[in-house]
């Protein structure tokens, strides 16, 4: 689902994708068509509105502090809710509470008033009337404080990825000194590796090694900001160090011509299993690509990008994120078993078979389980260009020589 943004589903007739960024936008209790020949009958859909709200609205900029924080169920009851706060680089859980009714969820009194300078995000888990499960997730951010900059990190602190994870750093504010802000950020490896940064714009600084992380290396980010200009008039606010570590080596090949995908782990082939990637008229991305989220179930639409209502899925299994734009690897129950292995008809996501409300035991559980953020997927003879180094965490497909051009010092350091 990606062709700068596809968001079709392999099997789905008639989904034509823009390239543009997919929000898996979490939705309760939505009635999904069958909108793939052959899946049975059409059920009307419903938009998330009328499924789930949730306050502020999905995407919402410069919130302020006096704003509502509420999530609501307009049908069905809510199972769980978390909400989280990332602020200054650190995430915190915003503590609050489900109605005895199933149908609200609303902070506690101290977590009521919004922070500025933060961003939120809520993940809901609901249940219909007959304890079938569906997702939302939304995220929002809220005004920044007057002459400040901060930084939003990932992974998180303490986090555990795979070896091709790349340190990436997103700020609240546009940033003109970035040399100033790079020598306020420190990365450093144990066992040592020498670590570069590269400028995607003027809010987005990652940071790799030449090659993949060695597994077992202990990764530290040591934020530097406080009293930093970032802009004229902007200063940073954040003195900070986290650390993550890396994982065993997992890398997966997914050959779209011969339809399957080669798990390899610590340098031996674990399996190989029949997938379907995007059709000829859209395929999949060529190149490495980092799986940077996972959701156990995530709700696809085709207004997300842009289109009309083509397509409205709001229970995709075993999803994971592999490009900004919406490229995903994720459980397909829709598509008759024999695709798997034998025919490319997704709109450019890479789907593993899986059953309805995700089979812990399908492919796509299995590999969903064993999976890391920062786990490579790489995608040949697909027939589609390779994707941006900008495009998700995909800098592996710039050259090192490349990547530290994009420096604001000089030489990198």
């Amino acid at each position: 689902m990606d062709r700068v943004g596809r968001t079709g589903q392999a099997g789905r007739k008639g989904l034509p994708v823009r390239r543009t960024m997919l929000k898996c936008s979490w939705a309760v209790l939505c009635a999904v068509g069958a909108l793939l020949a052959g899946c049975g009958t059409m059920v009307e859909p419903q938009t998330p509105a009328q499924l789930i709200e949730v306050l502020p609205r999905d995407g919402s900029r410069d919130v302020t502090k006096d704003d509502t924080l509420r999530i609501t169920a307009t049908e069905g009851r809510l199972d769980k809710v978390r909400v989280t706060r990332r602020s200054r680089g650190a995430g915190h859980t915003v503590p609050g509470s489900i109605t005895p009714d199933g149908r609200t969820w609303r902070p506690s009194a101290p977590a009521r008033r919004l922070e500025l300078g933060s961003e939120y995000r809520v993940d809901v888990v609901a249940l219909d009337d007959e304890g079938r499960r569906a997702a939302r997730h939304t995220s929002f951010t809220t005004k920044a404080q007057p002459r400040r900059f901060i930084g939003f990190f990932t992974p998180e602190h303490r986090q555990t990825v795979g070896t091709g994870m790349i340190l990436s750093i997103r700020f609240n504010r546009r940033i003109t000194e970035r040399a100033a802000v790079e020598r306020g950020i420190h990365v450093s490896a144990s066992p040592p590796v020498k670590v570069a940064p590269h400028w995607f714009g003027a809010t987005r600084l990652d940071f790799r090694p030449e090659e993949f992380w060695e597994p077992g290396t202990r990764v530290t980010l040591d934020l530097r900001l406080r009293g930093v200009r970032g802009a004229p008039g902007v200063y940073g606010v954040q003195r900070k160090r986290v650390h993550f570590t890396v994982g065993r080596d997992q890398r997966s090949v997914v050959d779209a011509r011969r339809h399957t995908m080669t798990v390899t782990r610590d340098g031996q082939i674990v399996g190989s299993v029949p997938v379907t990637t995007g059709s000829a008229k859209n395929p999949t991305y060529s190149g490495d690509m980092v799986i940077s989220q996972k959701f156990e179930v995530t709700r696809m639409n085709a207004r997300t990008v842009g289109f009309g209502g083509e397509y409205d899925i709001d229970d995709v299994p075993h999803a994971m994120r592999l490009t900004d734009s919406g490229t995903f690897l994720h459980g397909n129950y829709w598509a008759p078993k024999r695709t798997f292995g034998k025919e490319n008809v997704s709109h450019g996501c890479i789907g593993l078979r899986d059953r309805k409300g995700g089979d812990p035991g399908s492919p796509a559980g299995a590999f969903f389980r064993d999976s890391l953020t920062g786990d490579v997927v790489t995608v040949k003879n697909s027939g589609e260009r390779t994707v941006a180094p900008g495009n998700g965490l995909s800098g592996w497909n710039m050259s090192w020589q490349a990547w530290r051009a994009g420096s604001a010092l000089r030489p990198a350091s």
